[in-house]
């Protein structure tokens, strides 16, 4: 058996083409990537920000009524300091309907309201807002407010994971339906609280 020029030519031809289906993929790719020509994903998916370096309520401010409340539980912490009017009564709106969105995951998560000096009306809360905690801690207000500050009176909603890490900061403006994206996330992946 004597193997010719061109079945040795032949041979080196479909070797050479072979090569090149896996090499001109993986060099199209690299020319898309590094020239910025390929769209490339977004860093972050979440509406809220996320609060870093990591705090811990229970270890800074110990035990208090606002730790104690929010033991063993998600919370969504509203902050406002001043008088309860319109803004504050929808950002109040807005959390519980965003707890309500969460069907079956809404026991994980509870609501708390941090207050200034003077409480909300006691009726608005018993009527429309029940379940809602209302509690003036200055302490914790402010290791809120220093975890991520606020420009403008108000306020904003923090989450606390159960082990009492500050997790997400959302500015009162946000939608309960991005909202609700992003600590139906956080649950779903959590298997604590």
């Amino acid at each position: 058996m004597n193997d010719g020029p061109d079945k040795k030519r032949s041979g080196r031809l479909q070797l050479l083409l072979v090569a090149l289906i896996f090499i001109l993929p993986l060099a199209a790719a690299s020319w898309m990537y590094y020239s910025g020509s390929a769209p490339r994903p977004q860093a972050t998916t979440n509406h809220g920000v996320l609060l870093t370096p990591i705090q811990n309520v229970n270890e800074l401010l110990g035990e208090t009524g606002f730790t104690r409340a929010i033991a063993d539980h998600w919370a969504l912490v509203y902050v406002y300091t001043a008088p309860c009017a319109d803004a504050c009564r929808d950002a109040l709106y807005k959390l519980r309907q965003s707890r309500l969105m969460l069907g079956n995951d809404m026991n994980r998560v509870v609501r708390v309201m941090l207050h200034g000096s003077e409480a909300p009306d006691t009726l608005l809360l018993t009527e429309e807002h029940a379940g809602l905690i209302a509690l003036q801690e200055s302490a914790a207000d402010r290791l809120l407010d220093q975890a991520y500050p606020v420009a403008d009176d108000l306020g904003g909603y923090y989450l606390i994971d159960p082990l009492g890490n500050l997790v997400l900061y959302f500015p009162t403006e946000i939608t309960p339906r991005n909202l609700v994206d992003d600590i139906e996330h956080l649950l779903k992946l959590s298997s604590i609280g």
